[in-house]
């Protein structure tokens, strides 16, 4: 079981964690992963920031609200005076250090990505204590761990770190299979782990679900359980379709898609351990326990109704077209323009290129544009290959996504026979040869409408 931050925001809500997993404790062997309190990572960041910067009263302000925060959830999520005093040590000693690393980095003027490690290690290092008093404290055998402690050693690629897996797995597994056979329920620390130098490092992208799926793997478990805020994945945000309704299961390759278009799935690379083992990820509500939420599972042959499983829309991003004639046929064109792109830290999330090769044109983050475009016409501009380079940052992409699509003749048609219904111009398309998903980019204005005419032309709507 992995708990989110919004299902450990305050004692209260540690203390119904818990007894979640109380609740099952009696039947299954239980091992916990904590998030960090919600909001509080993004509280280290500026953290982190605001002392790289000298701005020494937000420092202080923001270190004086985390202890604030935390000594107030473990006297509400802990009744017993004695398990209180043990977690508050583990609280204490991490406060102390992150002052220490705080001040360090305000000292220097300079955040490097081991200091920030360090820094944004103390969210979950400073939550999952409590959570484990929170067990203690209603009568359940647990042991608290960092990931380091429970045997996830990474590279020392600090910020986005990538486990050592064989060497992982099998740490992992000496570290918590004699707790668990003594009915001893593990409680670790997300998104951090032990670097190969023995600091303290963190996973990046989708960490919590990472640690997570990588000590699923290490001991077979049978399913994973993501605890969050939703009841699990939907065929469209309900905030723009309300007749969504909830996927009761998708394939690993389906979640991986929605989560990169924004829906609260876990992120790809926190899929790949489950997947690897065809180990079961659920995405369950906190708040609505008696809810199955959805599965994720190898890819099941899809029926008629389950062609498209879902419509997401990804606002916040802008086009850019690099055309001129004198790129047609010319080998190497592309890479060149990726080139640029790739060396500026601008990251491409949709291309699209005519047979012609007169022009391609890429979806870009909207923050990134400036840079981009700058960057493409001080590079290629007046050299004779490309002629000009336009953007548009008033756009959405609509993004089409199913398993079923792949061999599925007039899918295509059927979207932008749904999205022509509502007379609405489509800007740019792609769609790779998996199938999996159609990509489509319509000016933002048109962003919301389109889902809804697509949900409704594939009937994913509640009966």
């Amino acid at each position: 079981m992995k708990f989110g931050g919004t299902s450990l925001d305050g004692g209260e809500r540690i203390r119904d964690a818990a007894q979640l997993a109380r609740n099952h404790s009696h039947s299954d062997e239980i091992v916990l992963v904590a998030s960090a309190m919600a909001g509080v990572t993004d509280q280290l960041i500026e953290l982190a920031e605001k002392a790289s910067e000298g701005s020494i009263d937000a420092v202080e302000k923001i270190v004086s609200s985390l202890k604030e925060r935390h000594r107030s959830a473990l006297n509400s999520a802990v009744k017993d005076r004695e398990i209180r005093q043990k977690v508050s040590k583990y609280v204490e000693t991490t406060m102390t250090e992150l002052e220490k690393s705080t001040m360090g980095v305000n000292v220097l003027r300079e955040l490097t990505p081991r200091s920030k490690d360090r820094i944004l290690s103390c969210g979950e290092r400073l939550s999952t204590p409590i959570v484990w008093g929170a067990l203690m404290d209603i009568g359940v055998q647990s042991k608290y761990l960092t990931g380091g402690e429970c045997g996830i050693l990474t590279d020392d690629n600090f910020g986005d770190a990538l486990p050592l897996m064989e060497v992982t797995k099998l740490q992992v597994k000496e570290a918590l299979e004699p707790l668990l056979s003594s009915g001893i329920v593990p409680v670790i620390t997300g998104y951090i782990a032990s670097a190969q130098s023995g600091e303290i490092i963190t996973l990046g992208r989708g960490g919590s679900d990472f640690t997570a799926t990588i000590v699923a793997s290490a001991i077979e478990a049978d399913e994973v359980w993501i605890w969050s805020d939703v009841d699990g994945l939907m065929t469209a945000d309900p905030k723009i379709v309300p007749e969504a309704r909830l996927l009761e299961e998708v394939s690993y390759a389906e979640a991986g898609e929605m989560a990169v278009f924004g829906a609260k799935a876990m992120h790809p690379r926190a899929l790949e351990p489950s997947a690897e083992k065809r180990i079961a990820v659920r995405i369950r509500n906190t708040f609505n326990p008696q809810n199955m939420g959805t599965k994720i599972t190898e890819a099941t042959k899809p029926n008629a109704n389950q062609i498209v499983k879902s419509v997401a829309l990804v606002g916040d991003v802008a086009t850019i077209t690099v055309s001129g004639a004198s790129m047609v046929g010319r080998p190497g064109s592309a890479a060149r323009i990726f080139d640029v792109m790739g060396r500026n830290g601008v990251n491409i999330l949709m291309i699209s290129q005519s047979v012609s090769e007169s022009n391609i044109s890429m979806v870009v983050k909207r923050g990134m544009v400036q840079r981009a475009v700058n960057s493409l016409e001080i590079a290629l501009l007046g050299r004779g290959e490309v002629k000009e380079v336009v953007s548009e940052d008033d756009v959405n992409v609509v993004a089409v996504i199913g398993t079923g699509m792949k061999g599925t003749p007039g899918i295509a048609a059927k979207v932008f026979g749904a999205v022509a219904s509502k007379g609405i111009n489509v800007r740019m398309i792609a769609q790779g040869s998996s199938e999996l998903n159609i990509s489509l980019v319509v000016k933002e204005i048109d962003g919301q409408e389109a889902v809804r005419g697509i949900h409704s032309a594939f009937g994913l709507g509640k009966d």
